[in-house]
């Protein structure tokens, strides 16, 4: 792992220093089935958008934001175009104020630097030198990153699961709750209470969000903020960039 870097994550579980970091390129439509690792894991892509899904949420992560995922936990990805990954691989408990659960950050020019900068040495950088002063640094600005709210939560009732799955593959689909309903095969008033007691959101809040996701990748792709937001049901870009900041935490344009 000294001379020629590894691109089998499970090499990264047993390093004996704080962090390991591997880079890894994949191409369009690569997936990774569910997994856990031993260790904490930051996915940060610094080209390319990626989807990362576990049992009760999923989340479209943009370039320059970056998944943090607990050790333990069973997730699985998938690539939407070809996605440069630069993946760290964290001792648990090493350093306090690391996400305790799976979360969005934001990833500051700073700590870019300090990522890539550790992928220069070797893995088995010096603790006491320019490779240890790196990982004080990036745990230090993981522990300060912004959380962004670009999750949605997923259900764990079946009927439910049914629905959200169909709009997943297809957030276009305009039915309402009450035709939902033959499909779930659950009356529309279980479904509303289903997805406010799982979920946390209402049927049309959960299905924006699903659209902002999809809009999302369209953004990133380099399409023209009015023209998604018409894709996506609304009349002016100002419109759909209002909706999206206050669903999503920010702008479509910050996503570029």
């Amino acid at each position: 792992m000294e001379t020629v870097r590894s691109t089998n994550p499970t090499d990264y579980q047993v390093v004996p220093r704080a962090i390991a970091a591997m880079a890894k390129s994949f191409a369009p439509g690569d997936t990774i089935p569910p997994h856990a690792h031993e260790r904490d894991q930051v996915l940060y892509a610094t080209h390319g958008l990626m989807r990362v899904a576990t049992a009760r949420e999923a989340w479209v992560v943009p370039p320059d934001r970056a998944l943090y995922m607990p050790a333990g936990v069973s997730h699985g990805l998938a690539m939407r175009g070809r996605v440069e990954m630069r993946t760290l691989y964290i001792m648990p408990g090493v350093a306090p104020g690391l996400p305790e659960a799976p979360a969005v950050l934001e990833i500051s020019e700073l700590l870019r630097s300090l990522i890539l900068a550790l992928l220069d040495e070797p893995v088995l950088y010096d603790q006491k030198g320019r490779g240890g002063l790196l990982a004080g640094l990036i745990m230090n600005e993981l522990a300060r990153a912004q959380q962004l709210q670009l999750v949605i939560p997923m259900p764990n009732d079946e009927r439910l699961k049914r629905l959200c799955k169909a709009l997943l593959d297809d957030p276009a689909r305009s039915e309402t709750l009450d035709e939902w309903a033959v499909e779930a095969g659950a009356s529309p008033r279980t479904l509303s209470r289903l997805f406010s007691r799982e979920v946390g959101l209402s049927f049309t809040a959960w299905r924006q969000r699903v659209r902002f996701h999809n809009a999302m990748e369209a953004v990133v792709r380099g399409e023209p903020v009015g023209m998604v937001a018409r894709a996506n049901g609304y009349a002016s870009a100002s419109a759909f960039t209002a909706a999206f900041r206050k669903a999503m935490g920010v702008t479509p344009g910050s996503l570029r």
